[in-house]
């Protein structure tokens, strides 16, 4: 059985990328590493949401579902798991 991810990453200004992965700690290496997409550009690079899944297609549902919200309610969705916008990659 495989564990999908759904996450969210920020910036320090909180600028918002939302994505959907089957292996988060290589997902965040290739933002991180990346150069001329959307991360890249906005240094989305920390980590401050993550839910698991454990299909992929309900995983693209969630993914879908959250970037069709307001940016209000993604940010409640992030302080109500992540209150200080902690990096979540750097606690395992």
């Amino acid at each position: 059985m495989r564990t999908f991810f759904v996450y969210i990453l920020a910036n320090r200004s909180r600028g918002l990328y939302i994505g959907v992965t089957n292996d988060l700690v290589r997902r965040v290496a290739e933002h991180r590493s990346a150069t001329g997409s959307f991360s890249a550009r906005y240094r989305c690079s920390r980590v401050v949401f993550v839910e698991m899944a454990s299909d992929a297609m309900a995983a693209i549902r969630r993914e879908k579902q959250l970037k069709s919200w307001r940016r209000e309610k993604k940010i409640a969705l992030i302080e109500a798991m992540n209150p200080g916008w902690d990096d979540l990659s750097q606690n395992p």
